[in-house]
């Protein structure tokens, strides 16, 4: 895996949340709070998680000695989950294109909610945190439609490529 993959995952990353942040725009505060059976409760919830996963990730990279878990932070409603999921994917991008690539191997020691200490290797955690955040992207989708919000298109990876060829 080289930094060059990684710049391209991390910018669909961004092109892909952009376009879901675009769709949280359009609905209503009943439609982001409805409860919905999935992995989380509501939209709400589940952009929450993903804001939160990308946080804490980008501060372990950073080597912050107590990473946030930001479902024990926001109370607030759409704004702020927005507004900390788009930092979040805005430091990831920037972190990822400013890596030194001699390093993608080094392991990154971090603590879990749950107390125990892990290791991965940092293109271990961005494969990890792309693909995490691409799986709940697709929950987002279908938990849109079933609030009746439909105007939804395809985050897939290769419509990201498409779209960069017009």
């Amino acid at each position: 895996m080289t930094k060059s993959y990684f710049i391209t995952l991390a910018e669909y990353n961004t092109w892909a949340n952009d376009m879901v942040h675009s769709w949280f725009d359009k609905i209503t505060v009943e439609q982001w709070e409805q409860p919905i059976v999935s992995s989380f409760k509501s939209i709400e919830e589940t952009a929450l998680h993903t804001a939160a996963a990308e946080t804490i990730w980008l501060e372990r990279l950073n080597k912050l000695a107590e990473p946030r878990w930001l479902t024990n932070i926001i109370k607030g409603g759409k704004k702020e989950v927005q507004d900390a999921w788009k930092d979040s994917t805005a430091g990831l991008q920037s972190f990822v294109e400013n890596f030194d690539e001699t390093k993608m191997q080094d392991s990154v020691s971090f603590r879990r909610p749950d107390g125990n200490t892990y290791e991965l290797q940092h293109y271990q955690i961005f494969s990890h945190v792309f693909n995490h955040s691409t799986y709940h992207r697709g929950q987002i989708v279908t938990m849109l439609r079933q609030t009746g919000f439909t105007d939804v298109k395809s985050t897939d990876i290769s419509t990201y490529f498409w779209s960069k060829k017009k």
